[in-house]
């Protein structure tokens, strides 16, 4: 059997940035505090608590003084700066670069159309660590969509102002727009200005993870539970090929999956480590190392 790993799967750069800027305080002796998990990946977020990273959340945040805390690369909301501001709390911002430009956009597009009736509106999942902080930006009057039928929320008689969670599908929020766009037209209105805000490392992903799986006579997809990206990038691969699997450990692998089987592909998120992913093929190897190709 012969196992591949693919190779522009695992971290994008902004997790590699977190990942790196919070291990090189730990490994300086310090206490750091993440506001968050670090990666929606809980394997790797096991590995670094056990190396000493506290896991907070927003309440935990606005009881602690004189200290370090971590913000992961999904970005925070202005309200964050303003309690460490207040508590002396040291951050370490490890936001995206791509976060932090999207960020600034919805901000621009908030303060500049406000007094236009204009809408802004999220193409994302709310209560997502990336979303909150977009919502933020807009004083929490921005509208989130996730589902078609989201777009009931939205009065087409007023601007709009389109944007995406950058680790969305490329194809769905295409789709999201031109229903949206459409629905406007029809009430009279084109006052609609959608943003492709879509993180490039996420989407130029999804073209090469399908050349991948179809490559493959079975597919395991590695990923946090937790992942957004996870979730849309697995969807990529089941789409070309049914047997794709999706696993957050390799506790999880199946026997059956590998039933004559001779061809392997592991693909991951961009919230899963390289490390994790040779672990899932060391364990297919070594349970199937008897499988051959003819």
């Amino acid at each position: 059997m012969i196992v591949t790993i693919d190779q522009n799967s695992g971290f994008c750069f902004g997790v590699v940035y977190a990942i790196q800027m919070a291990e090189d305080e730990l490994d300086s002796g310090g206490q750091l505090y993440c506001l968050g998990d670090i990666v929606h990946n809980d394997v790797e977020v096991n590995r670094l608590t056990a190396k000493g990273l506290k896991i907070i959340n927003h309440e935990d945040l606005r009881s602690l003084h004189d200290c370090k805390v971590l913000i992961r690369a999904h970005g925070e909301p202005p309200q964050t700066y303003i309690t460490a501001m207040e508590n002396n709390i040291q951050l370490l911002d490890a936001s995206c670069p791509v976060v932090l430009k999207l960020q600034n956009r919805v901000k621009l597009a908030y303060d500049k159309l406000i007094d236009n009736n204009a809408q802004i509106v999220i193409y994302g999942i709310a209560g997502h660590a990336e979303v909150n902080g977009l919502m933020g930006q807009t004083d929490q009057n921005g509208i989130i969509v996730t589902t078609e039928e989201d777009l009931d929320k939205l009065d087409y008689s007023r601007p709009i102002v389109f944007f995406s969670q950058t680790t969305k599908s490329t194809e769905k929020f295409y789709r999201m727009k031109n229903l949206i766009e459409q629905r406007a037209a029809n009430a009279g209105n084109n006052n609609v200005r959608s943003n492709d805000t879509i993180c490039r490392q996420v989407s130029n992903r999804e073209p090469q993870l399908r050349l991948f799986a179809a490559k493959h006579e079975v597919v395991i997809f590695v990923s946090g539970k937790k992942s957004s990206n996870g979730k849309v990038l697995y969807g990529v691969c089941k789409s070309v090929n049914p047997n794709t699997h999706f696993i957050s450990d390799d506790s999880e692998l199946q026997d059956e999956w590998f039933i004559n089987a001779d061809s392997v592909g592991i693909g991951g998120a961009t919230s899963t480590p390289l490390w994790q992913m040779e672990k899932v093929a060391e364990t297919i190897r070594s349970k199937h190392a008897n499988k051959s190709l003819p």
